[in-house]
């Protein structure tokens, strides 16, 4: 059964971490395209243990293109050169677990790093996927101050049979100032659910509330969402579309669920 919209919980603020970081990295520059769907159709492909998280009596899939910059082991230590810095993009579901930790579930990845791909899916069976990928301006371009107005280009191919690609073309619009609640749904997450070595994992991060813009859409031609399963859904235009410039998150080490 599909667990239920509670407001209350959904605070921006992460919360604090359990114990030392053991991860830190930075999400920068981020767009979130999400789409209604039926909880029904997305509870398969959840891990054992969680339901689908509903908002307004629907579940979201999201495709998010960003640049995750400065990853590195522990809290403080200083961002890995060149393997820590790189374009990905997910496609994500929502998920809660009979604990009430809301969080996502990644069908997927794409990754220019293959050392990433190769040391995900090893430890913690996150699937990520080696890909060819650009952005424009590129990931080492830091935007404006105020990138309102700014026209950015994500762009990433698969290196694997089929070769799924995705490209999103968006204009970063004006900051919003008191997010709804389906943007604090949609963004206020502190937690992935995955299943690795025969269980289901929660894996906590916290960081800052996210700085949210409005965003315009103004290209999407995207295979990642069907690949990851749910056929048809990317070949209607987005519900909500929104641009965050980022935040520093932490990683806390993965606990069992159930």
């Amino acid at each position: 059964m599909a667990g239920t919209h509670d407001e209350q919980h959904l605070d921006p603020q992460g919360p604090p971490l359990d114990g030392p970081a053991w991860t830190h990295q930075h999400w920068r520059d981020l767009t979130y395209l999400h789409w209604r769907v039926d909880p029904d159709r997305v509870a398969p492909l959840l891990p054992r243990g969680t339901r689908p998280d509903v908002h307004d009596g629907a579940t979201w899939v999201g495709l998010i293109p960003f640049t995750l910059a400065e990853g590195a082991l522990g809290g403080r230590t200083p961002g890995v050169p060149y393997l820590g810095t790189f374009l990905e993009t997910n496609v994500r579901l929502y998920s809660i677990d009979d604990d009430g930790r809301r969080g996502v579930v990644f069908r997927s990845l794409e990754t220019e790093r293959l050392a990433m791909v190769a040391a995900a899916n090893a430890a913690l069976r996150v699937p990520y996927k080696w890909a060819d990928m650009d952005r424009v301006p590129g990931r080492d371009t830091a935007l404006p101050a105020d990138p309102t107005g700014t026209t950015i280009t994500y762009r990433t191919r698969r290196r694997a049979p089929g070769r799924p690609s995705s490209e999103v073309v968006v204009e970063v619009g004006a900051p919003i100032a008191d997010p709804d609640p389906l943007q604090h749904f949609l963004s206020a997450r502190f937690g992935a659910h995955t299943r690795a070595w025969g269980r289901t994992l929660w894996v906590p991060n916290t960081h800052s509330p996210w700085p949210l813009r409005e965003a315009r859409l103004l290209r999407l031609h995207d295979e990642l969402v069907a690949a990851a399963g749910l056929p048809g859904v990317a070949r209607s235009r987005p519900e909500s579309v929104l641009f965050s410039t980022g935040v520093h998150t932490w990683f806390g080490p993965p606990v069992v669920v159930g």
